[in-house]
Formats: C-alpha cells, sequence, structure tokens
C-alpha cells in the first residue's frame, strides 16, 4: 500500500517528464504552463530538490516553451518554500538567461530582476551577485547583455566593497567589443546611475556617457541619448553645463538621423532636467536646429514637441523666444513637403494660441491655420479640426467664423466626395465646439444639403451625422430645425431623396423619443407605403420594422400593422419579403 502511495506522488513529475520529452511543441508548452500546479502537488522540498533540477537540466527547448518557463520561474518563490529558498530559483533562470532568442533572455531577466527583491541582503551577496557576475563575464555576448539589466536591482542592497566590484563590471561592459552588450549596457545606464551614489554618478557614469555618446555604433549613441536625459535629472544646475551638455549638444548635430531623431523625442525631459537657463542659451537654437533637419523624421518628432517646448519656457522670455526663434520655423513646416510633419505640427499648433494671446493668434497663427486647413492631406485637416477649441477660446467665435470658417464651408462643397466626407464626420465635433446658435446660423444648412448628395456615402454619412447632431443638441431642437426639413424630402420628385427621409427617421427615431417620432415621423412613413417606387416601399417596411420598438402598442395595432399587411400582399417580391419580416419581428402576427 505505501508502495503504491509512493508512486502516486512521483506521478506529477512522471507525467510531467513525459510531456516536455513529447514531440508535439504545444502539448510541452501547456505543461510548462501547469508548472505551479505541479509544484503545489510535489510540495516545496520536492519542487527544490527534484522539479528546478529537472527544469535546469532540459532548457534546450523552442523559444515559446522556453518563454513561458521563464515568465512562470518569476512568480515561483512561494512555491520553493519563500524568500528564504528563493536563490534555487537562480540556476534556471541563469541558464534562461544566456539563450540565443532576445524574448527568452529579456523575460529571464525580468523575472531574475522580480525575484531579487525577495533576496534577504545576505543571499544577494551569496546567491545573486555571483550571477550576475557570472553572466557579466560569460564567454557568449548573450550573457553578458542579460547582466546589464540585473545590476541596478541588487546594488543598492549590497555592501561597500561589493559595490565597487558592481561598478567595475559595469564598466567593462559598456566598453564591450560586442556592439550588443553596448547597446543593453547604453539602455541600462540611466537606471544604473539612479542607484549609484552622486560623487560616482560623477566619476564613474559620466565618462562613461560621454564614451557611448561618441560610439561608432549610431544604436548605442542614441540609447545613450536617453541616458543623458535621466542622468541631467540627478545633477545639480551647476555640474549639468560641464558634464552633460557638450555630449548633448553634439548629439543633437550627430550625423545619424537616428541620434537626432532621438534628441527630438525626448526633447521635453531634456528641457525639464535641465532648467530655464540652460533651455535659452543651449536648447532654443538645438530645437531650431531640429525643427530644420534634413530629415523628415526627425522633423516631424520635433514638430511634435512644439506646444510642450513653448509651455515649458520661462515665463519672463517665453513670448519674445517663440515670435523670434521658435514661430519663423512652424511657418516654414506648414508648407513642408511631408506629410508626417506637416501633420505633427497640425496636431500641436492649436495649442500655442492659448500661450500667444489673442493679437499673435489673429496676426501670425490664423493664417497658418488656413493654410492647414487646405492641405491636401486629411490627416492635417483633421488635426486642425479637432483643436479649434482651443483657438475659440483665445479668440472668440466671431473672429473665429470670419476667418476659418469659410474654408470649412469650401471644404464641405468640394468637387472630390472624400474631401466632402472627412468634413461631415468632423462635424459633430465642430458643433461641439461652436455652440448651437452659431451652428444653426452658419452650417445647419450645409449638414441638409449634404442629404441629397449625388454620392451615396455622403447620404449616408449626413444622416448618421444628423444623429450624432441631436445626441448633442437635444430633441427639441431636432423637432424645431431638423426634423420638418427631413420629413419635406418626402415629397421630393427623386425617389433617392425620398428614400433619404426613410433612412433619417431610422436614424432619428431613437434620439427624438417617441412623442416626436409618434407625432410627426409616424404619419409620413405610413404615407410613403403607397409610393409607386417598389425601392421605397420596401424601405418603409424595413423603416416601420426600425422605428416599431419606439412607438406605443396602440399605434403599433392601429396604424402600422394595417399598412405592413398591406404591403405583405404587394406585387413585389422584395416589398412582400420586408413587410412579412417586420410583422414577424414587431410581433404582430
Amino acid at each position: 500500500m505505501a508502495g503504491a502511495e509512493g508512486d502516486d506522488s512521483l506521478y506529477p513529475i512522471a507525467v510531467l517528464i513525459d510531456e516536455l520529452r513529447n514531440e508535439d511543441v504545444q502539448l510541452r508548452l501547456n505543461s510548462i504552463k501547469k508548472l505551479s500546479t505541479i509544484a503545489l502537488a510535489l510540495g516545496v522540498e520536492r519542487t527544490r530538490t527534484e522539479l528546478l533540477p529537472f527544469l535546469t537540466d532540459t532548457i534546450y527547448d523552442e523559444d515559446e516553451v522556453l518563454l513561458a518557463l521563464a515568465e512562470q520561474l518569476g512568480s515561483f518563490t512561494v512555491l520553493v518554500g519563500g524568500p528564504e529558498f528563493v536563490h534555487n530559483l537562480l540556476p534556471p533562470l541563469e541558464s534562461l538567461a544566456t539563450v540565443e532568442e532576445t524574448v527568452v533572455r529579456d523575460k529571464a531577466v525580468e523575472s531574475l530582476r522580480k525575484i531579487s527583491q525577495e533576496h534577504s541582503p545576505v543571499d544577494l551577496e551569496v546567491h545573486f551577485v555571483p550571477l550576475v557576475k557570472r553572466l557579466a563575464s560569460g564567454d557568449w555576448f548573450t550573457s553578458r547583455t542579460s547582466a546589464c539589466g540585473l545590476f541596478s536591482v541588487c546594488y543598492p542592497r549590497v555592501s561597500s566593497t561589493v559595490k565597487a566590484e558592481i561598478r567595475q563590471h559595469f564598466r567593462t561592459l559598456c566598453s564591450d567589443d560586442t556592439p550588443m552588450v553596448r547597446r543593453a549596457a547604453a539602455s541600462k545606464l540611466g537606471e544604473f546611475a539612479k542607484v549609484l551614489e552622486l560623487d560616482y554618478v560623477k566619476s564613474d557614469i559620466i565618462p562613461l556617457f560621454t564614451a557611448l555618446a561618441s560610439d561608432e555604433q549610431d544604436s548605442v549613441r542614441l540609447l545613450a541619448v536617453e541616458a543623458g536625459v535621466s542622468i541631467a535629472t540627478l545633477l545639480p544646475q551647476e555640474d549639468l553645463e560641464a558634464l552633460v551638455m557638450p555630449t548633448l549638444r553634439q548629439a543633437a548635430e550627430d550625423k545619424s538621423w537616428r541620434v537626432r531623431y532621438m534628441v527630438a523625442d525626448k526633447f521635453s525631459e531634456l528641457q525639464k532636467a535641465v532648467g530655464p537657463e540652460i533651455t535659452k542659451t543651449d536648447l532654443v537654437p538645438a530645437f531650431q536646429n531640429l525643427l530644420k533637419d534634413c530629415e523628415a523624421e526627425v522633423r516631424a518628432a520635433a514638430a511634435n514637441k512644439v506646444k510642450v517646448f513653448c509651455e515649458n519656457l520661462p515665463e519672463d522670455s517665453r513670448e519674445t523666444i517663440i515670435m523670434t526663434h521658435i514661430l519663423p520655423c512652424v511657418k516654414e513646416l506648414v508648407s513642408d513637403t511631408n506629410q508626417h510633419v506637416k501633420s505633427a505640427l497640425a496636431s500641436v499648433i492649436m495649442g500655442l494660441s492659448t500661450i500667444l494671446g489673442k493679437d499673435n493668434t489673429v496676426e501670425h497663427l490664423l493664417p497658418l491655420f488656413l493654410v492647414q486647413l487646405k492641405d491636401e492631406c486629411p490627416e492635417v485637416r483633421l488635426n486642425i479640426i479637432s483643436n479649434l477649441d482651443c483657438v475659440n477660446e483665445v479668440i472668440g467665435i466671431r473672429q473665429l467664423s470670419q476667418s476659418l470658417l469659410p474654408a470649412i464651408v469650401e471644404l464641405a462643397e468640394d468637387a472630390k466626395w472624400r474631401v466632402r466626407l472627412a468634413i461631415i464626420e468632423y462635424m459633430p465635433l465642430l458643433a461641439g465646439q461652436l455652440g448651437v446658435e452659431f451652428f444653426d446660423e452658419k452650417l445647419n444648412s450645409l449638414c441638409m444639403a449634404w442629404l441629397i448628395d449625388h454620392v451615396f456615402a455622403i447620404r449616408e454619412a449626413a444622416t448618421c451625422n444628423l444623429m450624432k447632431l441631436v445626441e448633442k443638441f437635444g430633441a427639441e431642437w431636432a423637432q424645431n430645425t431638423i426634423v420638418p426639413k427631413v420629413l419635406g424630402m418626402a415629397n421630393d420628385s427623386n425617389y433617392l431623396h425620398r428614400m433619404t427621409t426613410l433612412f433619417c427617421i431610422n436614424a432619428l427615431s431613437g434620439v427624438c423619443g417617441q412623442e416626436i417620432t409618434t407625432k410627426h415621423m409616424l404619419p409620413v412613413v405610413l404615407k410613403m407605403s403607397t409610393d409607386q417606387v417598389a425601392n421605397v416601399r420596401f424601405n418603409v417596411a424595413r423603416c416601420l420594422q426600425k422605428i416599431g420598438p419606439v412607438l406605443d402598442s396602440s399605434a403599433l395595432q392601429a396604424e402600422v400593422k394595417p399598412v405592413l399587411e398591406k404591403l405583405a400582399t404587394d406585387q413585389d417580391m422584395d416589398v412582400k419579403y420586408f413587410a412579412l419580416e417586420a410583422i414577424s419581428v414587431l410581433a404582430l402576427a
């Protein structure tokens, strides 16, 4: 009996071994994902003595299996008996941190970083730091890249002798022969600097930063830029100019556009880190150069930062700097040859109006907005229209209408139907920003004109637009302004316009509510059931099916049912079909 029980307790590990040796990758993957259940069944002791050694020995599998294993081990502390035994998880994770596939290594490093927090300071020095050292001096670049991500998690909790060793290892990796290792070191330089004492930041990190920022590989240099921003936040103001700025100035003019792109992308973080004085002397000229860069990607990244950069300029000289240094560059970008640059600028340029105030906006910015509103790239136009509200706040609705609305109206009547379609889609947004009186006065007639456009996509979008407008302005507005015009189209000689009335009623009945639908819309729909065109009649049946749920039961029985029954005997097959469908859906049979 005892023997049977013994066999039984070996069962989970036997099954796991079988499954992990199975030829089917999916089976192996599933068994790794069930590891925690198996560890629970085995208990902490056997997990440590049998399961983990077995896993450490079998690390030669498909990448997805290894990835799942690296992830599982990160939350295994409880299953090996808690923090005092957590070091048992290091051998399998160490092996995983040296494999060829980057995703697996990264996941193993992530799990190692996680369990490092669960080591006591003594265990860190006895078990974890030796692992980091082994990885850092491994023969393969894979293990050395993994080591780079582990220095910062153990540094704060070890003795000063061990700290010195850790710094030495990091220094060595920063000048490794393999670019991949230097890249990994550069990507962790900022993070490592944050846990170091300030003196060591100056004595150790700054020389490493300077060296990495002038590395022969641009992929290393651009990561050094990112680190430079983190390092700048750690240093006192008086050290910045001498220790960090020369290197960052050089990066902003790097021969590789990727490095300059990174400087542009991190510009607002850099601006916050270096403070107002250096911003005025160094960053303003650098920013101008980035906005005029020969590579479109760099110009787009810099254009994206225009608003934030201007907002964070020192208040006493903000307006002067923008007007004399930044605005001339912005004016050039408005007619850039690259649409990504123009689009990036259009998404932020409106924000300058709040910074520059009414007079400057009217004189300098409005002409630029007008150019962008007429740009051939739809994204540029959308970005301008989406941000009209912040200009409206600064210059007021009247001024806005005199300058920008004619351009919007012109686009709304453009010969290209896709341009008209784009403007329709912005209409609810515009309506919300301009308010109901203004909308009725200037834009309502446009919205109604689209309903009889010769392109179906425009009529369809215009119908949907009406529904969104009613959601914004309310049913009472709809009853006074929209509904009479829509219902008037029911008598139009063109059957396509009569059908548009039905489509509008479909869309509006829900937002207008029962009273308006029953009193005003239903009589028109019922009257159209005798239309000469079969297409109109079958759309009447579909419309009744759609608005049925909004009506009360007496109207359904007394008015809708007889009309649908009549349509169900129509000579046209489609009319018959949709009438019968409406009768069954509305349960009027």
